[in-house]
């Protein structure tokens, strides 16, 4: 199983000790009730990956791991086959020991899109919520944060992660494997907690609202990113059944709209930073994802509207501070 020693030991000296009372126990339920049935042939592929010692890491301006001249072409195709268990790979890209995972998402546009806006991340504790496979954690770590903790119910993405953090063993990074359900209410410990490409999954968005500003300090910094719409501060868009072929998606506000409910959960200094319509350049099917994506999701007539007809993804990025 993860070995989760080097958090728990990070965690007894912040304030985001209080967790601890209760972590193990959450990290253990989740593993196992119910357990994926693929779970004990990632772990094998975990313990099999090759041994490589990476020459150089570069997670300030990408996610890269490694060189070409670290390991020969034998151990990188062993590499990658133990990767390819864990397809699909959908937040990147990576590169690893000259191994290039091209995700389904340009994760990497997306970072550019925030980074010129939000608090510089140098010594805080950040966290991720909804975090896949830690790209933005990983991405955050590269800009300085002390301690990251990344949390997703997707094992398959937990995985992932671990794949590459054994090429990164002592960094202070960690994902974990369950929802932002099992962060303990009101835990205020937290300089910036990022939720992307959350908020628009959640049946209460307000509730996700309200449980962000728990998590973070007082002064701390809310990066979120979701879809919108057009539209006044009353306009929100509840799909009949199902957005982009998606039934888990409930509530798609406009930027106003978005902008009060924040003001209704008690943030402060709310700033829409920027809104982009998602393409099918940004979010596409590639080898490392070889499933339906954006191009399937949309009008083939009219990218502008989704296949139900609703209109197509646009995300916005809005900063806020917890009171």
């Amino acid at each position: 199983m993860i070995d989760y020693s080097q958090l728990f030991k990070a965690l007894q000296d912040s304030e985001a000790a209080p967790w601890l009372d209760s972590l193990e126990q959450s990290i253990d339920k989740a593993f196992n009730h119910p357990r994926h049935g693929e779970m004990d042939n990632w772990l094998a592929m975990l313990d099999k990956l090759p041994l490589i010692k990476p020459s150089s890491i570069d997670l300030e301006t990408q996610v890269r791991i490694g060189e070409a001249s670290d390991c020969d072409a034998t151990t990188r195709k062993e590499l990658e086959a133990g990767l390819r268990m864990l397809i699909p790979w959908r937040k990147g890209p990576v590169s690893l020991f000259a191994l290039n995972i091209d995700t389904e998402w340009h994760s990497d546009w997306k970072w550019q899109r925030l980074e010129q806006h939000i608090s510089p991340l140098a010594g805080r504790q950040v966290l991720d919520i909804g975090c896949g496979n830690g790209y933005y954690a990983l991405r955050s770590y590269g800009q300085g944060a002390a301690l990251v903790i990344g949390v997703d119910p997707a094992q398959k993405f937990v995985m992932q992660f671990y794949a590459l953090k054994k090429y990164l063993p002592h960094i202070p990074v960690h994902v974990l494997p369950f929802g932002s359900e099992q962060v303990p209410a009101g835990l205020r410990a937290f300089d910036t907690v990022f939720s992307m490409g959350v908020l628009y999954h959640r049946r209460s968005p307000i509730d996700h609202l309200m449980q962000l500003r728990e998590m973070l300090r007082p002064g701390g910094e809310l990066v979120l990113e979701t879809l919108v719409i057009e539209g006044d501060e009353q306009q929100v868009l509840m799909p009949v059944n199902r957005y982009q072929q998606m039934r888990n998606v409930w509530f798609i506000p406009s930027c106003d709209a978005l902008v009060l409910w924040l003001q209704r959960c008690g943030f402060n200094n709310i700033r829409v930073v920027d809104v982009t319509p998602t393409t099918i350049e940004e979010q596409r099917r590639t080898e490392w994802m070889p499933f339906d994506s954006l191009e399937n999701f949309l009008d083939p007539d009219d990218h502008s509207r989704t296949i139900e007809g609703y209109p197509g993804p646009v995300r916005a990025l809005v900063l806020a501070e917890a009171p």
